[in-house]
């Protein structure tokens, strides 16, 4: 071996010992990777930061973006909630929730549509009263499978596509992992839905969902002159606001509170409903209700914007405290409402923007990100780190796919590039407002860009010394009397193994090159072991390490580390067993 694949090959098993033993950031682990290859040598200086600009951090970057679009303007919710039911039986919701997580994440980032499924996922579980581990780790492996359908799903796809264009001329297009992704996901959706979920193991405590909610607010909101509220009565409204965790605790018309709870009284437009709930139950209710937060009408600012919702807590040397939100005039001073007050669970008659603030209460702020956390400051509260909310635009969904739809086939039909249509679509959503500035930035996982923008260039480097054709002669010296679909197998269960202990991303771009010099060392079509690679780095199911979606079910399911492989193992044999001859006929040797 030369000197370059020596220290290559030392660099990348250091890097990737790191990256297992998981004590240091890998995006730290992976930079001073490639600052360390520069200047030995092996990275030219002027290649160094070439991977930062490469079409695949861009795409990454610019789907998470998406992503986030569309859970702003509901989307993913609209779907979610039509669908699920607290009611069906366990292995009826758990398939039922499966097909929905894998069909999300074949059009948005799986990451996403686990994050959004799962709160819903943990609603549903806590009214019917059951643990919420046996239905979150089939959820995330779902939301994997599904992502493998498409380019954009998962970014292994897009790391291993962009490889084929830079090895062969052309890269896969959005819809070439399909047959291959649908036949896995189908496979392994049956799996989880049949028999996965049977595998976790039960005789422990988890926990359960709903645990630690936050703190129950009163608020209130308006009555919009198109709402489908109007005619009906309060009481009317109690099945939905139950279906959300919503109180309905009276109604206020022309500044006053109606007697009692008003249930039988008809609702018209510019009345406002006394709410009682946490702060996600309640903003979902006045979507689904079709209501507005107080002011709505009078301050567009409220409408139409990316808006923010924060709890913050009234320590006693705040501007507000002894004021009222109409004293401050704070949605014309700062364009942001207060939407409820929580005062130690206790309930009060007088309007929410009316009452006299005291020290120690809760308050809870809406208005536009931009404004949101000024409002605060200005009004000396203290805004609690991890009780922001986001408020869906729920009049923007049908737009927002519709734009997404549009690029995507003027995509397909090869009309622009991909990374082009999908930086016109996240043009598009900031100039609407469905993401703001901020969310721009804050969507984007900049760690995995730093990690897929070093890691780059030491995988071209290790491609152009031979060190990827090393590697593809010793798997073929120990398996060259094999037949190429086991090859192919053998190749498929290498690099799930590394994807179960690694970022997914860094298997992919190792793996990739491999996969095509074995393609060339037996003259077959090198497609097919591109798209093996491709299945296969996405399929880390072992592990909570080996897949970010696995990592973000663990704390909420009451997950250890050894309870991943129970329904993982199989699941990673079905998806060698079906994978490689759906690989092999749709992308024949």
């Amino acid at each position: 071996m030369s000197y370059d694949q020596i220290f290559l090959f030392v660099l990348l098993g250091i890097v990737f010992a790191l990256l297992v033993w998981g004590r240091v950031r890998y995006d730290l682990v992976a930079f001073a990777a490639l600052v360390i290859a520069v200047i030995g040598g092996v990275v030219p200086v002027h290649d160094a930061f070439a991977g930062f600009g490469h079409e695949a951090v861009i795409i990454i970057a610019l789907v998470l973006i998406v992503s986030r679009a569309m859970t702003n303007a509901g989307a993913v919710e609209l779907v979610a909630r039509f669908v699920l039911s607290s009611t069906r039986s366990l292995p009826a919701h758990v398939g039922l929730i499966s097909v929905v997580g894998a069909a999300l994440s074949a059009i948005i980032n799986n990451v996403a549509a686990l994050v959004m499924l799962m709160s819903l996922d943990m609603e549903a579980a806590r009214k019917a009263k059951r643990s919420v581990a046996q239905t979150l780790m089939p959820l995330s492996f779902a939301t994997i499978l599904g992502g493998m359908i498409t380019l954009i799903g998962t970014p292994p796809n897009i790391v291993v596509a962009q490889f084929r264009d830079r090895a062969l001329g052309e890269p896969f297009s959005m819809f070439d992992f399909s047959p291959v992704g649908l036949i896995c996901a189908v496979v392994g959706i049956g799996f989880v839905t049949l028999v996965g979920w049977r595998l976790i193991p039960k005789g422990e405590a988890r926990t359960m969902a709903g645990e630690g909610a936050g703190s129950v607010f009163v608020a209130e909101a308006g009555v919009k002159a198109d709402s489908k509220s109007i005619g009906q009565t309060p009481a009317d409204l109690y099945p939905l606001a139950d279906s959300h965790d919503v109180t309905i605790l009276g109604l206020v018309r022309r500044g006053k509170r109606l007697g009692g709870f008003a249930a039988g009284e008809e609702i018209r437009k510019s009345d406002h409903l006394v709410l009682e709930g946490d702060p996600a139950s309640i903003e979902a209710f006045i979507g689904a209700a079709e209501l507005n937060p107080p002011g709505a009408d009078a301050h567009e600012g409220l409408t139409g914007k990316s808006l923010a919702l924060i709890e913050a807590i009234v320590p006693r040397d705040a501007r507000i405290v002894g004021r009222t939100a109409t004293d401050l005039r704070l949605l014309y001073r700062r364009g942001v409402t207060l939407l409820g007050i929580s005062r130690q669970g206790r309930r009060f008659r007088q309007r929410v923007r009316k009452l006299p603030i005291r020290a120690g209460d809760l308050v809870l702020l809406l208005g536009p990100e931009s404004r949101v956390n000024d409002a605060a400051e200005w009004l000396g509260v203290l805004p609690l780190a991890e009780r922001r909310h986001s408020v869906v635009q729920r009049s923007k969904a049908l737009m927002t796919i519709g734009i997404f739809v549009a690029a995507v086939a003027a995509a397909v039909m090869g009309l622009v590039p991909l990374v082009v249509a999908l930086a016109a679509v996240v043009i598009l959503y900031a100039l609407l407002n469905i993401v703001g500035p901020s969310e721009v930035y804050e969507s984007v996982e900049w760690p995995v860009l730093v990690l897929l923008g070093s890691l780059i260039p030491l995988g071209l480097a290790l491609e152009e010394t031979g060190g990827t054709q090393l590697i593809a002669q010793g798997i073929l010296s120990l398996t060259g009397t094999l037949p190429v679909w086991a090859i192919l197998a053998i190749l498929m269960m290498v690099t799930m193994t590394l994807s179960d202990f690694l970022n997914n991303v860094a298997t992919a771009l190792i793996a990739a090159p491999v996969g095509l010099n074995i393609a060339r060392s037996l003259e077959v079509n090198p497609d097919a072991f591109l798209m093996g690679v491709a299945v296969a780095a996405s399929c880390a199911f072992l592990t909570p390490i080996g897949h970010k979606n696995n990592t973000i079910i663990m704390g909420p399911g009451g997950y250890r580390f050894g309870d991943y492989w129970r329904m993982g193992l199989p699941l990673e044999i079905l998806i060698i067993a079906v994978g490689v001859p759906a690989v092999l006929t749709f992308w024949p040797l």
